[in-house]
């Protein structure tokens, strides 16, 4: 018993630690370009399943280690077996109408879009950003396969740093539920939530067994309910933008209940396709609702543009949660500066104490395989300017 006793106290102080870095990443990482040869010869049938694995370990060790040199405290496999990061779920459950995912699927929705503006939903090639991902429903959904245990389990065979998994929010699965469920699968959407609750609650078990300690899930679709045009979208289909909002509250918090020395965080953002972004708006008008109510320790927050308004809405942070503000633009190549990020978190200070903050960049560098229109090496100097910050603001 005293063993046990023991145990748990270690579990513990250890959540408490990861709880609280300083320096945070969202995930996904710039693919080497080797990596996406193979993704595209597999896509034309050219490159086996077996060429496309060999190649995905290759590039996986590769950036675990680049991570380590670079010092980072959380790693993750930059999600090199991912197409989308979406694929956390899509890969692992049946029941959609099969279809396979190519570099090239993804190279024919990004056409036609401009870097560093907002995704354009009027140009038929692009369309909403989950339209045309999620397929429709043939039957009810099950776990067939732990991609994202797959992808824990060999990333931390390669170090004894902290492996980072993300994993999709459901709201961003109900999006669409109306087209996905024409043919009844489903009652309505509460029935299809607790389903896909019940999936992502199994694949958080399986990876909390295996030793993983911090889980974050990507939540997109939380900045719909600030913006404008999302927001007249919803009411159009007779939806109301609070209920729905608390809905995915509700089912983000179940995901994550009952799993006791786990550090789980929630990314909120704006949207990241190509260097593009989906929505616009602050947080202020969701932010106490949000940051009160949701359970993750870890809020992961986009902070790099105007987009995301002011510091403000950081005062409804919860005393026992840390806001990871992303500072550090992922869209663009130029590499912020330490004084100027230091400003800003001075600003943040006015509204929330520096021992709740973190810095991270603003999103993934990659939400698919084509990632963010700057270099590998811009990637590394930001994470360097990261580092570089954090040790002088916290030591």
């Amino acid at each position: 018993m005293r063993g046990v006793l023991w145990y748990g106290v270690k579990v513990m102080a250890q959540k408490d630690a990861l709880a609280k870095i300083r320096v945070d990443q969202v995930g996904s990482l710039l693919r080497p370009q080797n990596l996406r040869d193979v993704y595209g010869r597999h896509g034309l049938g050219q490159a086996s399943d077996d060429e496309l694995r060999q190649a995905q370990d290759e590039a996986i060790r590769e950036v675990i280690a680049k991570q380590e040199a670079h010092g980072l405290p959380v790693l993750t496999d930059g999600e090199f077996r991912r197409l989308n990061f979406q694929d956390s779920f899509a890969e692992s459950v049946t029941g959609f109408l099969p279809r396979k995912q190519t570099l090239q699927f993804h190279e024919q929705r990004a056409q036609g879009g401009k870097p560093l503006t907002r995704w354009d939903p009027d140009n038929p090639s692009q369309g909403e950003p989950a339209l045309g991902y999620w397929r429709p429903l043939v039957e009810r959904i099950r776990l067939a396969r732990n991609l994202p245990l797959e992808e824990f389990r060999f990333s931390q065979s390669l170090t004894s740093m902290t492996v980072k998994i993300t994993l999709l929010s459901p709201d961003r699965l109900c999006e669409e539920f109306d087209r996905q469920n024409t043919a009844g699968v489903y009652r309505d959407v509460g029935e299809f939530l607790a389903a896909v609750i019940a999936v992502e609650r199994q694949i958080v078990g399986e990876l909390v067994e295996a030793g993983c300690r911090y889980i974050q899930i990507d939540a997109p679709s939380y900045t719909a309910y600030v913006d404008p045009r999302s927001l007249e979208r919803m009411r159009a289909r007779k939806e109301d933008p609070l209920a729905r909002m608390a809905r995915s509250m509700v089912a983000d918090n179940a995901i994550i209940a009952g799993f006791p020395g786990v550090v789980f965080g929630i990314h909120l953002c704006r949207g990241n396709q190509r260097s593009m972004w989906h929505r616009e708006g602050a947080y202020d008008a969701i932010a106490e609702r949000l940051f009160s109510g949701l359970k993750h320790q870890r809020l992961l927050l986009e902070y790099d543009t105007e987009r995301a308004g002011g510091f403000e809405p950081l005062r409804f942070v919860a005393k026992d949660k840390v806001a990871v503000l992303g500072l550090v633009s992922s869209k663009m190549a130029r590499v912020e500066t330490p004084a100027a990020l230091q400003r800003r978190l001075d600003e943040a200070s006015r509204h929330i104490p520096l021992d709740q903050v973190a810095l991270s960049p603003q999103c993934g560098f990659a939400s698919n395989i084509l990632g963010n229109l700057l270099s590998e090496q811009d990637q590394w100097r930001k994470f360097d300017v990261i580092r570089e910050v954090a040790s002088k603001v916290w030591g």
